[in-house]
């Protein structure tokens, strides 16, 4: 059977399908355009902007923003507090190797964000913090010693806390805060610890029952004291009394003989 061209036509079959086709296609052109012409920056991120790969100067702060499509992109760099937690290894002021947990609070300043993205990148906490995290308490540790790390631990963490901000800053890292979760050492150190211990509490021990001892005595001394002066005392009275008796005897026996 011979196909009329011109009834198809007339139809609008074949005609209206590429035509059909054609509003699809442009459509969803129209769409990827559309969508290509706008960013939105999330709360507590900045917008660097990147023009064919560019970095530019001027970053989108959060929330609805226009861009040019298929020429600009932009890259989510987060400004919120991270937390960054790492062990960390070093030798005290008297050589003893110390192993510590330690947590470090930081957030990248917006207006640094785009500097951040040009010169380091994204992996900003592998490149700049971690190696700059154990350095600061590498120096730090090595001016105390193991007992005092201990002891002084509030100050340890403002010192490190410190040569952070030095270094980091310029970055545009600030620090937020400082911790030291916890010290360990090794075991042959916390052995000695423990003798140390156990030879301060029986000394205690020993000191304590020394001084028991020496009240103990002096009480029984001062008992002992207290009888002595009492006898004595009554000694004393009894004596006075016998002498007295005496008198007035002697009295009577005088005046029976000058009667």
């Amino acid at each position: 059977m011979a196909i009329n061209v011109r009834e198809l036509n007339k139809n609008g079959s074949p005609k209206s399908s590429f035509k059909g086709v054609k509003w699809i296609v442009a459509g969803a052109l129209a769409l990827v355009l559309c969508a290509s012409s706008f960013t939105i920056v999330p709360a507590g991120n900045t917008g660097v902007v990147l023009t064919l790969g560019k970095v530019s100067q001027t970053s989108f702060t959060e929330g609805f923003h226009l861009k040019i499509p298929f020429i600009q992109e932009v890259e989510d760099m987060s400004n919120k507090i991270q937390v960054y937690e790492t062990p960390a290894s070093a030798v005290s002021k008297d050589l003893q190797t110390v192993s510590s947990t330690i947590a470090v609070n930081y957030r990248l300043v917006s207006d640094k964000s785009a500097d951040m993205y040009k010169n380091v990148g994204v992996e900003y906490q592998t490149i700049l913090i971690t190696p700059v995290v154990q350095e600061c308490m590498k120096s730090a540790t090595a001016k105390y010693t193991a007992e005092e790390l201990i002891t002084k631990r509030n100050e340890v963490g403002d010192e490190v806390k410190t040569a952070l901000s030095e270094k980091l800053n310029d970055y545009g890292i600030y620090i937020e805060k400082f911790n030291i979760v916890n010290f360990d050492f090794s075991s042959e150190y916390n052995e000695a610890i423990e003798a140390k211990q156990v030879a301060e509490q029986n000394l205690l021990k020993t000191q304590t029952e020394q001084e028991q001892a020496i009240v103990i005595a002096n009480a029984e001394a001062e008992k002992k004291k207290i009888a002595a002066n009492a006898t004595a005392e009554a000694l004393l009275t009894e004596a006075q009394a016998q002498a007295d008796a005496n008198k007035l005897l002697e009295e009577s026996l005088s005046e029976k003989v000058i009667a």
